[in-house]
């Protein structure tokens, strides 16, 4: 989960900052490469690894934004699948064969066969615990030839979308030798991971065999910066080229020339407790949406720097506004002063103000409103139990397969995993099933929105703003990735001028 920075002044670039940026890239990350089309890029990011860059957990991100590591299939804009290390895939019943690409060397000089698919594969298949996009799935993985059969346990349309994810990125078998995966020096990337110092640093070499075409960039100089104020600095002094994650607060301070801002699929939304307390009324919950302005809080809170909502799925899915009709709702009812518990949580920061912001709007509206609000760990299962009359949430709504189908069972479903709403709809319960069935493409979208559409019907989830990410970007730089899924950052053509 992503920390917010929050509203701090110029001046707070203490001289503990200062301390911290200084040499924080070595020298030669700006020297040219002999051979090379641009400079290596500097790259200044927010979390260190957590894992030891391990791809069965969320690290393996990192090695997908620096192109080290690469899986069988990636996804285009809309989450359909494409050709990667597989170059062509077909279904027949439970088992989908996925054809492997010929002329792919490993950074240690191995090639890449089916066997290495399936050594990898079933490493994450059978991890304790499984990476997230496998749990809840029984796979299985045999080479066929030059070929992969992935079987599961029922008939499963996204098996292509699941093995998109970083998380099951193919490896060399050095990478298992030892009881963590270790991906230096493994990947199929055009850069080769050389070196990592714990959580402070990691280097990237240039690959010269890499299939795809030799990287215009020699090589990539990682820093990790958790500060988001001495982060944003380093754009500023010229110490990074790249810098992910810029705080709101430090956005203003950079030229907005150098600042993109990059639609997120992230929904912050109010959930409302349908089982039991006021909001049981279906009358009483579309009050409360009526009553709440949700552009004000984007101006207020977020500083201009989201989206307002217009459904739970926001323009990182650019399909979803174009399929979307009108829903129709319950008429508002009057609250007559009763009393509700809004709670939420102080991780993301902007929350509690968002939560103060809905308090006045409510109460303005009829309703006394109270407000609770701990740290995420000391109020998940409260939330989940269903303790509160409504629940502020930031909430990814694609999970690591690039599809929204599963975070809408999960949130909305009557046995979903995460239902704070306490939902128990059989209309909704029937479009999120055919969305599930439905084989990816546009029959697939068309069914998630009609479930969305369900969903929304019942105002048991009141979506509010979409959430954006802030990257900075000195003027050299050419050809990075903007990425909503923060999948990709630097690729083959990246490079500094």
């Amino acid at each position: 989960m992503r920390l917010p920075a929050r509203f701090l002044p110029l001046s707070a670039l203490t001289t503990a900052s200062a301390v911290l940026l200084t040499g924080c890239f070595s020298g030669s990350a700006s020297d040219d490469s002999a051979g090379g089309d641009g400079k290596r890029v500097r790259v200044a990011m927010m979390l260190p690894p957590r894992s030891g860059l391990s791809p069965l957990s969320d690290d393996a991100f990192k090695l997908s934004r620096w192109s080290t590591a690469e899986t069988l299939v990636t996804l285009d804009e809309d989450g359909d699948a494409e050709a990667s290390l597989a170059t062509k895939w077909q279904q027949s019943g439970r088992t989908w064969t996925f054809g492997i690409r010929k002329g792919v060397s490993f950074h240690d000089g191995t090639k890449l066969t089916a066997e290495a698919v399936v050594r990898s594969l079933t490493k994450a298949a059978t991890a304790s615990p499984k990476p997230r996009i496998l749990d809840g799935v029984d796979l299985t993985v045999k080479a066929d030839g030059d070929s992969v059969a992935v079987t599961t346990a029922t008939e499963d349309p996204l098996v292509p979308q699941r093995l998109s994810s970083p998380q099951l990125s193919v490896l060399a078998a050095k990478a298992y030798r030892g009881k963590t995966v270790d991906p230096v020096g493994a990947g199929t990337g055009p850069f080769e991971l050389t070196k990592v110092n714990g959580t402070s640093s990691a280097t990237l070499d240039r690959y010269d065999g890499y299939w795809g075409g030799k990287a215009k960039s020699p090589g990539i100089d990682v820093k990790f910066v958790p500060d988001g104020t001495a982060r944003a600095a380093t754009l500023r002094s010229g110490e990074a080229d790249i810098v992910e994650a810029v705080p709101v607060s430090q956005a203003a301070l950079l030229d907005k020339d150098l600042v993109t801002e990059v639609p997120m699929p992230r929904t912050n939304t109010l959930y409302l407790n349908t089982r039991k307390g006021p909001f049981e009324d279906a009358s009483l919950r579309a009050a409360a949406r009526e009553a709440i302005d949700a552009e004000s809080i984007v101006e207020g809170v977020y500083e201009g720097r989201a989206d307002v909502a217009k459904g739970l799925l926001g323009p990182a899915l650019p399909w979803a506004a174009d399929l979307r009709e009108p829903v129709s709702h319950a008429k508002p009812g009057d609250p007559a002063g009763k009393t509700i518990t809004i709670g939420t949580f102080t991780d993301r920061a902007e929350l509690p103000e968002v939560a103060q912001t809905l308090q006045q709007q409510l109460q303005k509206a009829g309703f006394k409103v109270k407000l609770e609000v701990r740290e995420y760990a000391n109020i998940e299962s409260d939330a989940l139990a269903g303790e509160f009359d409504a629940f502020i949430l930031s909430r990814a709504t694609v999970l690591d397969s690039g599809d929204p189908a599963a975070y809408l069972y999960s949130d909305f479903g009557s046995k979903g995993s995460f239902n704070i709403s306490q939902l128990s709809d059989k209309t909704v319960d029937a479009a999120l099933e055919k969305a599930a069935g439905t084989k990816a493409g546009d029959a697939r979208r068309k069914a998630v929105i009609d479930a969305e559409a369900a969903v929304l019907g019942t105002d048991a989830a009141i979506p509010m703003l979409h959430e954006r990410v802030i990257q900075g970007d000195a003027a050299g730089v050419v050809d990075v990735e903007h990425d909503p899924r923060e999948r990709a950052l630097i690729t083959a053509a990246t490079y500094v001028k």
